[in-house]
């Protein structure tokens, strides 16, 4: 199994050479009247974004004037979110949507309010993104049988709600990029740590793989905390502090979730051993980068994709399934791995030096059509 991943990773890392400020339940107006044409083709959003060209004429319900729909999200703290809706209203402008956000802020039952809310909107689509398939299955289903369709974003729903379409990154490839890479810096028979919340969909899709990683490396998992909080990575630190004081040799901790990472950072700072631990993780943002370019981080390595493009690629594929031309009922978008040695000897600081130099960040090509502006961030 572990010459298999390690194949596919290789193949993955050849191929590219490569959960918070929130929204509030506002209605937010996008229209594709703020896109300006230039001469080659291409597009800019009235935010100043590149767009793909058009090549052929909008479909219904997209030659009628705008669509609503709603985003009816569950953040969580950071930036990630702050970003995904970005991506997800940028392009939402380039297509002609108008857009109600609803955001729960790790509030579950918030959410359920919210959906319910949404459904008797008279929006023509919803997009979920982020939830507790228990507390958003039923919700789901219910607004299918009231014909809004439904594109998820992050949420088990295939068992409970396969009617909807399903869309993630890829979870499992995410973390062997980044545990193919602890694997090759620590090696096997080793002291490691754990910080992940499970019940939250990506999450355990990513410890599938943490599971397969330890077992065929004969890691020591010494530790296994995390909660999820609206101050993720603050709250975790006091976890992992505890944990690092009753375990101060481990080797290297796999934290798979950029917030989760932050406050493994955090403690390890607190406990003076950022030379003696490695940590990896999962998502980048301005401030991830921040923190692994810093003078002896521990944040070696994460795989990522860029949340702008995830939130843009969402709101494509909910177009296509409103002019029927979503083939099927799943999506996943690639990630790439990045090391902090790599944003270190090419000198990037931020998300816009990363897309420079890692392009395939902005998946133009995923969930699109030749009638569709897809955003380029």
């Amino acid at each position: 199994m572990l010459r298999a991943r390690g194949v596919w990773r290789g193949a993955m890392l050849l191929g590219f050479a490569l959960l918070a400020a929130s929204c509030s339940q506002e209605t937010s107006t996008t229209t594709a009247a703020g896109t300006a044409t230039t001469a080659s083709g291409t597009a800019t959003t009235a935010a100043g974004t590149a767009t793909t060209a058009v090549t052929a004429a909008a479909p219904a319900p997209f030659n009628a004037g705008p669509v609503k729909i709603a985003i009816v999200q569950n953040s969580g703290a950071g930036d990630y979110f702050q970003q995904w809706t970005n991506g997800a209203n940028q392009q939402a402008e380039a297509i002609g949507f108008e857009v109600q956000i609803y955001d729960a802020q790790a509030d579950n039952a918030k959410q359920a309010t919210d959906m319910e809310t949404a459904i008797g909107s008279g929006v023509a689509g919803i997009i979920v993104d982020h939830g507790q398939t228990d507390t958003m299955c039923p919700l789901i289903n219910k607004a299918l049988d009231a014909g809004i369709l439904v594109v998820i974003y992050d949420v088990a729903i295939a068992e409970c709600a396969p009617r909807a379409v399903e869309t993630s990154q890829s979870d499992a490839s995410l973390a062997d990029l980044v545990l193919g890479q602890m694997a090759t810096d620590i090696g096997q028979n080793q002291d490691v740590g754990y910080v992940n919340v499970l019940g939250i969909a990506p999450l355990d899709r990513r410890h599938v793989v943490w599971e397969e990683y330890k077992a065929d490396n004969s890691w020591t998992e010494l530790f296994f905390v995390g909660k999820f909080t609206n101050a993720v990575a603050t709250d975790n630190a006091q976890l992992v502090d505890a944990a690092l004081k009753a375990n101060p040799d481990v080797t290297a901790i796999f934290a798979p979730y950029d917030e989760l990472t932050k406050g493994t950072v955090s403690a390890i700072e607190q406990n003076t051993l950022q030379t003696e631990i490695r940590v990896y993780g999962i998502d980048i943002s301005n401030a991830d980068i921040e923190v692994m370019t810093k003078a002896d981080s521990p944040w070696v390595a994460t795989a990522t994709t860029d949340p702008n493009a995830i939130g843009a690629a969402v709101v494509r594929t909910m177009a296509l399934e409103l002019a029927g031309e979503q083939g099927g009922r799943t999506v996943q978008f690639p990630g790439v791995l990045v090391t902090s040695d790599f944003l270190i000897e090419n000198g990037v600081s931020n998300m816009v030096d990363l897309r420079a130099k890692l392009p395939a960040l902005n998946l133009t090509e995923i969930s699109s059509a030749p009638w569709i502006r897809s955003v380029s961030f």
